[in-house]
């Protein structure tokens, strides 16, 4: 479709976005009312919510509307299975500028709509408003399938940390893209499309997972979460880390540690989870370190001096 948002108009647009995304069989009733109806079989709903702005969480120049497509609705989701929870439904908001190109919102369309595919959730419906830069605001549901929802304050000493998923992946990415590169294209695209391991976070809970959260800002940082919120140490063994030959091929290449993207990088949206002793784990999960009593998080039994990871209202 070819023109621009102010071409199309605000129904217009509405009409062209609802038609490129199913609501999905957890939706019954979804957009064209006041508020969409999502099937809740649990009696609980599990919510969360993202914001991502042009310039800080992505650039066009670097990423297709279908990569950010893809991206938001990931993260979103991720946060969903890192309760233990299958996602059912997103709501979207979009901001955009009149003179954005049509073909760009629904591209970023498509995108939402093939990364719930992957975990069978729909769209239930959201908003459009014009604004000066672009943004896009994404609401994730989920269903706990009758289970307690896995939180980060279960962690407790003798558990086990392991790690489903990628780790450092999109911090090389940014890193290549940075430079003014797009090879090696894995590291690229994992940090333009991030692929959660969405169903090891329902498999974890019921493996009697202790806590559990998403890898957005970290690892570090994120598990500084985990470790205020359970009121223990989290003790990372470096060389547990699974750091590919590649990544350390492109570190040594623009001067960079591959053990810095790995520890603080985030996007990556992997999940890191802690469980009891003796659990017998499948091959999805890594074990990569230990709770202890104590508090904070240490690397081989030291405090980790290379810095942490995002931090939007940072220095």
């Amino acid at each position: 479709m070819s023109g621009t948002l102010g071409d199309l108009g605000e129904f217009g647009l509405i009409g062209a976005l609802t038609e490129r995304v199913p609501s999905g069989r957890h939706v019954p009733l979804g957009p064209g009312d006041d508020a969409a109806v999502v099937a809740a079989p649990d009696g609980r709903v599990v919510a969360t919510t993202d914001l991502l702005v042009e310039g800080r969480h992505f650039r066009r120049d670097w990423s297709t509307a279908y990569d950010v497509g893809r991206k938001a609705a990931a993260q979103n989701l991720a946060d969903v299975a890192a309760m233990g929870a299958l996602p059912t439904a997103l709501l979207v908001g979009l901001v955009g500028p009149a003179e954005l190109p049509v073909a760009w919102a629904l591209e970023l369309y498509d995108g939402l709509r093939d990364e719930c595919a992957v975990v069978d959730a729909g769209v239930a419906g959201g908003d459009v408003v014009r604004g000066e830069a672009v943004a896009i605001s994404v609401t994730a549901l989920g269903d706990l399938q009758g289970r307690p929802p896995v939180t980060r304050a279960g962690a407790r000493p003798g558990d086990v940390v392991a790690v489903a998923g990628w780790l450092g992946w999109s911090a090389a990415g940014l890193a290549i893209l940075s430079r003014g590169h797009r090879n090696p294209r894995a590291f690229v695209e994992a940090h333009r499309r991030p692929e959660p391991p969405y169903e090891a976070g329902p498999a974890a809970a019921r493996l009697g997972a202790t806590a559990m959260l998403d890898v957005s800002d970290g690892l570090i940082a994120d598990l500084g979460h985990l470790a205020r919120a359970s009121r223990v140490r989290v003790d990372v063994s470096a060389r547990r880390l699974d750091i590919p030959a590649q990544m350390r091929d492109v570190a040594r290449a623009l001067g960079a540690d591959p053990l810095q993207w790995v520890l603080t990088g985030g996007e990556d949206h992997a999940l890191v989870a802690t469980f009891p002793a003796g659990t017998a784990l499948s091959a999805r999960w890594r074990v990569i370190g230990a709770v202890t009593p104590g508090a904070g998080v240490t690397v081989d039994g030291r405090p980790w001096s290379g810095g942490g990871g995002w931090d939007h209202y940072g220095g």
